[in-house]
Protein backbone atom coordinates (compact mmCIF):
# COMPACT_ATOMS: atom_id res chain seq x y z
CA UNK A 1 0.00 0.00 0.00
CA UNK A 2 1.26 3.17 -0.87
CA UNK A 3 0.29 5.50 2.06
CA UNK A 4 0.45 9.28 0.33
CA UNK A 5 -1.86 7.71 -2.57
CA UNK A 6 -4.57 6.15 -0.34
CA UNK A 7 -4.17 9.52 1.76
CA UNK A 8 -4.78 11.32 -1.07
CA UNK A 9 -7.76 9.25 -2.22
CA UNK A 10 -9.38 9.75 0.79
CA UNK A 11 -8.36 13.60 0.79
CA UNK A 12 -10.35 13.47 -3.02
CA UNK A 13 -13.13 11.94 -1.54
CA UNK A 14 -13.80 13.75 1.87
CA UNK A 15 -13.86 16.97 -0.51
CA UNK A 16 -17.38 15.42 -1.42
CA UNK A 17 -18.56 15.18 1.28
CA UNK A 18 -22.15 15.75 2.73
CA UNK A 19 -22.32 13.11 5.46
CA UNK A 20 -23.44 16.20 7.82
CA UNK A 21 -24.48 19.68 7.78
CA UNK A 22 -20.86 21.43 8.05
CA UNK A 23 -20.54 21.11 4.20
CA UNK A 24 -23.08 23.80 3.27
CA UNK A 25 -21.06 26.92 5.24
CA UNK A 26 -17.20 25.12 4.74
CA UNK A 27 -14.81 27.29 2.55
CA UNK A 28 -12.27 23.99 2.52
CA UNK A 29 -12.32 20.34 3.36
CA UNK A 30 -8.92 20.31 5.94
CA UNK A 31 -7.99 16.86 5.67
CA UNK A 32 -4.72 16.86 6.69
CA UNK A 33 -0.75 17.56 6.60
CA UNK A 34 2.58 16.50 6.81
CA UNK A 35 4.29 12.72 6.54
CA UNK A 36 2.01 9.76 5.43
CA UNK A 37 5.24 8.00 7.07
CA UNK A 38 5.48 9.77 10.47
CA UNK A 39 5.27 7.71 14.05
CA UNK A 40 3.80 10.89 15.38
CA UNK A 41 0.39 11.44 14.39
CA UNK A 42 -1.57 14.19 15.98
CA UNK A 43 -5.52 14.98 16.31
CA UNK A 44 -7.19 18.55 16.87
CA UNK A 45 -10.51 18.73 17.44
CA UNK A 46 -11.92 20.97 14.00
CA UNK A 47 -10.34 23.29 11.90
CA UNK A 48 -10.95 27.36 12.88
CA UNK A 49 -11.10 30.27 10.15
CA UNK A 50 -7.57 30.36 9.02
CA UNK A 51 -7.97 26.33 8.41
CA UNK A 52 -11.54 26.74 6.41
CA UNK A 53 -9.43 29.47 4.14
CA UNK A 54 -6.45 27.79 3.58
CA UNK A 55 -7.38 24.38 3.90
CA UNK A 56 -4.66 23.56 5.92
CA UNK A 57 -4.34 22.33 9.55
CA UNK A 58 -3.08 24.13 12.43
CA UNK A 59 -2.18 27.26 10.08
CA UNK A 60 -3.35 30.24 12.04
CA UNK A 61 -2.48 31.48 15.77
CA UNK A 62 -2.54 28.19 17.32
CA UNK A 63 -0.34 26.68 14.44
CA UNK A 64 2.21 29.24 15.37
CA UNK A 65 2.30 28.15 18.68
CA UNK A 66 2.06 24.72 17.56
CA UNK A 67 5.10 25.29 16.03
CA UNK A 68 7.22 26.55 18.47
CA UNK A 69 6.26 23.44 20.84
CA UNK A 70 7.20 21.18 17.78
CA UNK A 71 10.84 23.46 17.89
CA UNK A 72 11.27 22.92 21.01
CA UNK A 73 11.30 19.12 21.41
CA UNK A 74 13.15 18.87 17.86
CA UNK A 75 10.59 18.56 15.55
CA UNK A 76 9.26 19.93 12.24
CA UNK A 77 5.54 19.72 10.64
CA UNK A 78 7.37 17.61 7.88
CA UNK A 79 7.94 14.82 10.38
CA UNK A 80 4.56 14.82 11.53
CA UNK A 81 1.12 13.96 10.18
CA UNK A 82 -1.49 16.23 11.57
CA UNK A 83 -5.11 16.03 11.31
CA UNK A 84 -8.37 16.79 13.30
CA UNK A 85 -11.86 14.77 14.39
CA UNK A 86 -13.75 16.77 11.93
CA UNK A 87 -12.41 17.88 8.66
CA UNK A 88 -14.73 20.90 8.45
CA UNK A 89 -15.04 24.31 10.76
CA UNK A 90 -17.82 24.11 12.75
CA UNK A 91 -19.72 27.98 12.48
CA UNK A 92 -18.11 30.52 15.38
CA UNK A 93 -15.47 27.49 16.39
CA UNK A 94 -18.35 26.13 18.29
CA UNK A 95 -17.23 22.46 19.54
CA UNK A 96 -18.02 19.76 17.25
CA UNK A 97 -21.62 18.05 17.64
CA UNK A 98 -21.48 14.00 18.29
CA UNK A 99 -23.38 13.89 14.78
CA UNK A 100 -20.39 15.90 12.88
CA UNK A 101 -17.83 13.52 15.09
CA UNK A 102 -20.05 10.40 13.94
CA UNK A 103 -19.69 11.43 10.47
CA UNK A 104 -16.22 12.36 10.17
CA UNK A 105 -15.25 9.50 12.18
CA UNK A 106 -14.51 7.18 8.71
CA UNK A 107 -11.97 9.58 7.52
CA UNK A 108 -10.28 9.90 10.64
CA UNK A 109 -10.18 6.27 10.99
CA UNK A 110 -8.51 5.65 7.63
CA UNK A 111 -5.87 8.18 8.11
CA UNK A 112 -4.74 6.16 11.60
CA UNK A 113 -4.61 2.88 9.68
CA UNK A 114 -3.15 4.04 7.00
CA UNK A 115 -0.20 5.94 8.89
CA UNK A 116 -0.44 3.30 11.50
CA UNK A 117 1.34 5.83 13.96
CA UNK A 118 2.99 4.39 17.38
CA UNK A 119 2.63 7.96 18.78
CA UNK A 120 -0.81 9.76 19.22
CA UNK A 121 -0.93 12.98 20.53
CA UNK A 122 -4.03 14.61 21.01
CA UNK A 123 -4.65 18.41 21.30
CA UNK A 124 -7.33 18.90 23.26
CA UNK A 125 -10.46 17.62 25.12
CA UNK A 126 -12.35 16.38 22.13
CA UNK A 127 -9.09 14.63 20.82
CA UNK A 128 -8.44 13.37 24.24
CA UNK A 129 -11.96 11.74 24.38
CA UNK A 130 -12.32 10.18 20.92
CA UNK A 131 -8.72 8.39 20.37
CA UNK A 132 -8.93 7.38 24.72
CA UNK A 133 -12.77 5.42 23.34
CA UNK A 134 -11.48 4.61 19.91
CA UNK A 135 -8.36 2.55 21.32
CA UNK A 136 -10.41 1.77 24.19
CA UNK A 137 -8.55 2.64 27.35
CA UNK A 138 -9.45 1.94 30.57
CA UNK A 139 -7.86 5.11 31.64
CA UNK A 140 -10.20 8.40 31.39
CA UNK A 141 -10.01 11.61 32.64
CA UNK A 142 -10.03 15.12 31.84
CA UNK A 143 -7.34 16.85 29.71
CA UNK A 144 -6.56 18.91 33.01
CA UNK A 145 -5.66 15.97 34.63
CA UNK A 146 -3.80 13.83 32.40
CA UNK A 147 -2.21 16.66 29.86
CA UNK A 148 1.80 15.90 29.82
CA UNK A 149 1.24 11.97 30.04
CA UNK A 150 1.80 9.36 28.17
CA UNK A 151 -1.29 6.35 28.24
CA UNK A 152 -0.40 2.92 27.52
CA UNK A 153 -3.19 0.39 26.41
CA UNK A 154 -2.93 -2.33 29.09
CA UNK A 155 -6.23 -3.92 27.89
CA UNK A 156 -4.72 -4.55 24.32
CA UNK A 157 -1.35 -5.88 24.10
CA UNK A 158 -0.97 -6.20 20.23
CA UNK A 159 -2.03 -3.00 19.92
CA UNK A 160 1.26 -0.96 20.29
CA UNK A 161 0.13 2.82 19.95
CA UNK A 162 0.81 4.74 23.05
CA UNK A 163 -1.40 8.00 23.39
CA UNK A 164 -0.24 11.35 24.63
CA UNK A 165 -2.88 14.06 26.01
CA UNK A 166 -1.63 17.28 25.53
CA UNK A 167 -3.32 21.06 25.84
CA UNK A 168 -4.52 22.25 22.75
CA UNK A 169 -1.87 25.20 21.20
CA UNK A 170 -4.77 27.65 21.27
CA UNK A 171 -4.43 27.49 25.43
CA UNK A 172 -1.64 29.81 24.87
CA UNK A 173 -3.04 31.93 22.49
CA UNK A 174 -5.45 33.02 24.28
CA UNK A 175 -3.16 32.87 27.62
CA UNK A 176 0.55 33.46 26.56
CA UNK A 177 1.46 32.42 30.35
CA UNK A 178 1.07 29.25 29.65
CA UNK A 179 3.51 28.33 27.06
CA UNK A 180 5.93 26.91 29.18
CA UNK A 181 3.62 24.38 30.52
CA UNK A 182 2.62 23.16 27.36
CA UNK A 183 6.47 23.54 26.35
CA UNK A 184 6.76 21.30 29.27
CA UNK A 185 4.11 18.72 28.03
CA UNK A 186 5.81 18.40 24.79
CA UNK A 187 9.07 17.16 26.45
CA UNK A 188 7.33 13.60 26.87
CA UNK A 189 7.52 13.75 22.94
CA UNK A 190 11.25 13.77 23.37
CA UNK A 191 11.57 9.84 24.36
CA UNK A 192 9.01 8.60 22.04
CA UNK A 193 9.86 9.96 19.01
CA UNK A 194 13.22 7.93 18.93
CA UNK A 195 11.82 4.84 20.44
Amino acid sequence: MDRKIELERYARESEECKKCSLWKIRKNVVFGAGSPFSKILFVGEAPGYNEDVRGIPFCGKAGEVLDILLDSVSLKREDIYITNIIKCRPPNNRDPEKEEVDACRYYLEKQIEIINPSVICCLGRHALKYILERFSFSQKGSITALHGKVLENSQDIFNRTSVVALYHPAVAVYDPGKMELLKKDFQVLKNLKDG
